[in-house]
Protein backbone atom coordinates (compact mmCIF):
# COMPACT_ATOMS: atom_id res chain seq x y z
CA UNK A 1 0.00 0.00 0.00
CA UNK A 2 2.41 2.61 1.00
CA UNK A 3 4.53 1.42 -2.57
CA UNK A 4 1.15 2.32 -4.13
CA UNK A 5 0.79 5.87 -2.44
CA UNK A 6 4.46 6.49 -3.14
CA UNK A 7 4.15 6.08 -6.92
CA UNK A 8 0.79 8.12 -6.38
CA UNK A 9 2.42 10.74 -5.13
CA UNK A 10 5.19 11.01 -7.92
CA UNK A 11 3.13 10.66 -10.59
CA UNK A 12 0.58 13.62 -9.69
CA UNK A 13 3.97 15.45 -8.59
CA UNK A 14 5.81 15.04 -12.08
CA UNK A 15 1.75 15.87 -13.45
CA UNK A 16 1.80 19.00 -11.47
CA UNK A 17 5.50 20.06 -12.72
CA UNK A 18 5.25 19.25 -16.35
CA UNK A 19 1.59 18.01 -17.15
CA UNK A 20 3.14 15.33 -19.65
CA UNK A 21 5.50 13.74 -17.18
CA UNK A 22 3.32 11.60 -14.98
CA UNK A 23 1.83 9.58 -17.96
CA UNK A 24 5.16 8.76 -18.95
CA UNK A 25 6.21 7.32 -15.87
CA UNK A 26 2.33 5.44 -15.93
CA UNK A 27 4.11 4.38 -19.15
CA UNK A 28 7.30 3.15 -17.52
CA UNK A 29 6.14 1.70 -14.34
CA UNK A 30 5.75 -1.94 -15.86
CA UNK A 31 9.75 -1.82 -17.53
CA UNK A 32 12.65 -3.16 -15.38
CA UNK A 33 14.71 -0.29 -16.71
CA UNK A 34 12.35 2.74 -15.49
CA UNK A 35 14.35 5.60 -16.06
CA UNK A 36 15.61 5.12 -19.07
CA UNK A 37 12.05 4.43 -20.65
CA UNK A 38 10.22 7.14 -18.86
CA UNK A 39 12.96 9.70 -20.42
CA UNK A 40 12.18 8.26 -23.78
CA UNK A 41 8.39 8.21 -23.31
CA UNK A 42 8.55 11.75 -21.83
CA UNK A 43 10.38 13.06 -24.75
CA UNK A 44 8.37 11.29 -27.22
CA UNK A 45 5.25 12.73 -25.35
CA UNK A 46 6.95 16.33 -25.21
CA UNK A 47 7.75 16.24 -28.93
CA UNK A 48 4.00 14.90 -29.56
CA UNK A 49 2.94 17.95 -27.78
CA UNK A 50 5.09 20.31 -29.88
CA UNK A 51 2.26 19.13 -33.16
CA UNK A 52 -0.84 18.42 -30.62
CA UNK A 53 -0.73 21.49 -29.20
CA UNK A 54 -1.88 23.28 -32.11
CA UNK A 55 -4.87 21.55 -32.52
CA UNK A 56 -6.20 22.79 -28.77
CA UNK A 57 -5.64 26.45 -29.05
CA UNK A 58 -1.98 26.73 -27.96
CA UNK A 59 2.03 26.93 -29.82
CA UNK A 60 5.14 26.21 -28.63
CA UNK A 61 7.54 29.42 -27.66
CA UNK A 62 10.38 28.56 -30.09
CA UNK A 63 13.55 26.96 -27.61
CA UNK A 64 15.99 27.74 -29.98
CA UNK A 65 15.43 31.54 -31.35
CA UNK A 66 17.97 33.68 -31.20
CA UNK A 67 15.90 36.96 -31.84
CA UNK A 68 14.69 39.91 -29.54
CA UNK A 69 12.06 37.39 -28.20
CA UNK A 70 13.86 33.85 -26.66
CA UNK A 71 12.73 31.68 -23.77
CA UNK A 72 14.70 32.34 -20.77
CA UNK A 73 16.22 29.23 -19.81
CA UNK A 74 15.88 25.37 -21.12
CA UNK A 75 14.69 24.30 -17.93
CA UNK A 76 10.94 25.91 -19.31
CA UNK A 77 10.85 23.71 -22.31
CA UNK A 78 12.24 20.83 -21.30
CA UNK A 79 9.17 21.00 -18.35
CA UNK A 80 6.69 22.06 -21.14
CA UNK A 81 6.03 25.49 -19.74
CA UNK A 82 6.62 27.48 -22.85
CA UNK A 83 2.59 27.22 -24.60
CA UNK A 84 0.83 30.38 -25.00
CA UNK A 85 -2.11 31.01 -27.54
CA UNK A 86 -1.50 32.16 -31.27
CA UNK A 87 -2.71 35.87 -29.83
CA UNK A 88 -0.10 35.50 -26.93
CA UNK A 89 2.47 34.59 -29.06
CA UNK A 90 1.67 37.56 -31.79
CA UNK A 91 1.75 39.97 -28.18
CA UNK A 92 5.21 39.00 -27.11
CA UNK A 93 6.84 38.93 -30.98
CA UNK A 94 5.24 42.59 -31.44
CA UNK A 95 6.39 43.78 -27.70
CA UNK A 96 9.89 42.40 -28.00
CA UNK A 97 10.68 43.86 -31.27
CA UNK A 98 9.29 46.81 -30.82
CA UNK A 99 12.10 46.81 -27.62
CA UNK A 100 14.23 45.77 -29.84
CA UNK A 101 13.69 48.52 -32.36
CA UNK A 102 14.27 51.03 -29.74
CA UNK A 103 17.22 49.70 -28.25
CA UNK A 104 19.57 47.33 -30.80
CA UNK A 105 20.50 43.61 -29.38
CA UNK A 106 18.02 43.93 -26.53
CA UNK A 107 16.36 40.29 -26.44
CA UNK A 108 12.95 39.82 -24.15
CA UNK A 109 13.45 36.97 -22.03
CA UNK A 110 10.14 34.50 -21.54
CA UNK A 111 10.21 32.45 -18.06
CA UNK A 112 7.19 30.61 -17.12
CA UNK A 113 4.39 30.61 -19.87
CA UNK A 114 1.20 28.09 -19.68
CA UNK A 115 1.28 24.16 -20.24
CA UNK A 116 0.58 22.75 -23.73
CA UNK A 117 -2.85 21.29 -22.93
CA UNK A 118 -6.25 22.13 -20.73
CA UNK A 119 -7.95 25.38 -19.86
CA UNK A 120 -7.87 25.60 -15.90
CA UNK A 121 -4.54 22.84 -15.20
CA UNK A 122 -2.57 25.08 -12.50
CA UNK A 123 1.01 25.83 -13.45
CA UNK A 124 2.29 26.05 -10.19
CA UNK A 125 3.48 28.11 -8.13
CA UNK A 126 1.25 30.53 -10.13
CA UNK A 127 -2.28 31.10 -9.44
CA UNK A 128 -3.63 32.14 -12.51
CA UNK A 129 -1.44 30.39 -15.65
CA UNK A 130 -3.86 28.10 -16.93
CA UNK A 131 -4.97 29.21 -20.15
CA UNK A 132 -2.63 30.11 -22.06
CA UNK A 133 -3.27 33.93 -21.85
CA UNK A 134 -0.65 34.84 -18.97
CA UNK A 135 3.10 34.89 -19.09
CA UNK A 136 6.36 36.12 -17.17
CA UNK A 137 8.81 38.11 -18.42
CA UNK A 138 13.05 38.67 -16.61
CA UNK A 139 14.05 41.73 -16.27
CA UNK A 140 16.23 43.67 -18.53
CA UNK A 141 19.39 43.75 -16.41
CA UNK A 142 22.65 45.86 -16.29
CA UNK A 143 26.25 46.06 -14.49
CA UNK A 144 28.51 48.74 -14.64
CA UNK A 145 29.11 48.87 -18.38
CA UNK A 146 25.70 48.85 -19.49
CA UNK A 147 22.96 46.67 -20.55
CA UNK A 148 23.60 42.95 -20.27
CA UNK A 149 21.87 40.97 -23.48
CA UNK A 150 20.44 37.82 -22.67
CA UNK A 151 21.51 37.82 -18.69
CA UNK A 152 18.97 37.48 -15.32
CA UNK A 153 20.40 37.61 -12.14
CA UNK A 154 19.72 34.18 -10.76
CA UNK A 155 20.03 30.76 -13.40
CA UNK A 156 15.69 30.87 -14.09
CA UNK A 157 15.19 34.19 -13.89
CA UNK A 158 13.46 33.77 -10.73
CA UNK A 159 14.32 34.48 -6.90
CA UNK A 160 16.44 37.23 -7.21
CA UNK A 161 14.53 39.85 -5.51
CA UNK A 162 15.21 43.77 -5.77
CA UNK A 163 14.85 44.69 -2.48
CA UNK A 164 11.50 47.37 -1.38
CA UNK A 165 9.14 47.62 1.15
CA UNK A 166 5.73 46.42 1.32
CA UNK A 167 2.88 46.11 3.55
CA UNK A 168 2.68 42.33 3.35
CA UNK A 169 2.93 40.62 6.56
CA UNK A 170 4.35 37.05 6.94
CA UNK A 171 2.15 34.33 6.20
CA UNK A 172 2.13 30.57 6.49
CA UNK A 173 -0.06 30.00 3.91
CA UNK A 174 1.36 32.21 1.12
CA UNK A 175 3.37 32.09 -2.20
CA UNK A 176 5.40 35.14 -1.10
CA UNK A 177 8.39 33.02 -0.56
CA UNK A 178 11.48 35.74 -0.03
CA UNK A 179 13.92 33.39 -0.40
CA UNK A 180 16.70 35.24 2.04
CA UNK A 181 19.00 32.47 2.02
CA UNK A 182 19.65 32.96 -1.85
CA UNK A 183 19.67 36.55 -2.41
CA UNK A 184 23.94 36.87 -1.51
CA UNK A 185 24.58 34.05 -4.11
CA UNK A 186 23.26 36.56 -7.25
CA UNK A 187 25.27 39.10 -8.88
CA UNK A 188 25.12 42.43 -8.72
CA UNK A 189 23.23 43.39 -11.33
CA UNK A 190 20.15 45.62 -11.45
CA UNK A 191 17.37 46.43 -13.12
CA UNK A 192 18.16 48.39 -16.67
CA UNK A 193 15.33 51.18 -16.09
CA UNK A 194 15.30 52.10 -19.90
CA UNK A 195 14.10 49.25 -21.53
CA UNK A 196 11.78 48.22 -18.55
CA UNK A 197 9.95 51.42 -18.43
CA UNK A 198 9.73 50.77 -22.28
CA UNK A 199 8.44 47.48 -22.13
CA UNK A 200 5.84 48.39 -19.61
CA UNK A 201 4.99 51.42 -21.58
CA UNK A 202 4.67 49.34 -24.62
CA UNK A 203 2.09 46.63 -22.67
CA UNK A 204 0.50 49.55 -20.97
CA UNK A 205 -0.47 50.83 -24.60
CA UNK A 206 -1.27 47.44 -26.31
CA UNK A 207 -5.06 47.64 -25.91
CA UNK A 208 -4.99 43.45 -25.94
CA UNK A 209 -2.88 43.38 -22.86
CA UNK A 210 -4.71 42.96 -19.79
CA UNK A 211 -3.42 43.17 -16.37
CA UNK A 212 0.53 43.73 -15.51
CA UNK A 213 1.57 42.61 -11.96
CA UNK A 214 4.64 44.45 -10.69
CA UNK A 215 5.29 45.16 -7.16
CA UNK A 216 4.23 48.68 -5.77
CA UNK A 217 7.65 49.68 -4.51
CA UNK A 218 9.51 49.25 -8.95
CA UNK A 219 6.18 50.85 -9.94
CA UNK A 220 6.85 53.89 -7.71
CA UNK A 221 10.53 53.43 -8.11
CA UNK A 222 10.36 53.86 -12.41
CA UNK A 223 7.44 55.79 -12.07
CA UNK A 224 5.35 53.23 -13.82
CA UNK A 225 1.97 54.40 -12.67
CA UNK A 226 -0.96 53.18 -15.12
CA UNK A 227 -4.43 51.66 -14.21
CA UNK A 228 -3.09 48.22 -15.85
CA UNK A 229 -0.22 47.57 -12.90
CA UNK A 230 -1.57 46.17 -10.35
CA UNK A 231 -0.62 44.68 -7.29
CA UNK A 232 -0.80 40.78 -7.36
CA UNK A 233 -1.95 40.50 -3.42
CA UNK A 234 -0.03 39.47 -0.90
CA UNK A 235 -1.13 35.76 -1.40
CA UNK A 236 0.64 35.10 -4.73
CA UNK A 237 4.64 35.29 -5.06
CA UNK A 238 6.04 38.17 -5.24
CA UNK A 239 6.78 40.66 -8.56
CA UNK A 240 10.28 42.11 -7.91
CA UNK A 241 12.07 39.43 -10.18
CA UNK A 242 10.02 39.83 -12.85
CA UNK A 243 6.63 41.17 -14.49
CA UNK A 244 3.25 39.47 -15.54
CA UNK A 245 0.83 40.52 -18.23
CA UNK A 246 -2.12 38.34 -19.19
CA UNK A 247 -4.28 39.63 -22.32
CA UNK A 248 -7.55 41.80 -21.73
CA UNK A 249 -10.24 38.74 -21.44
CA UNK A 250 -13.01 38.26 -24.59
CA UNK A 251 -16.41 40.24 -23.53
Amino acid sequence: MLRIAGQAIWVLFLTLLTQIGGLAWLIALPFRRRLAVFALAYAGLSVGALWAAPLMGRVPLSCLADGPLQVGSWVYCALNRNYVTPAMQTVLVDTAEAVDDAFPGTQTLVLDANFPFLNGFPLLPHLSHDDGEKVDLAFYYRDASGYLPGRTRSPIGYFAFEDGPTQCPDALLSLRWDFAALQPLWPDLAPEPERLRFVVGQLVADERVGRIFLEPHLVERFALADPKIRFQGCRAARHDDHLHFDLRAER
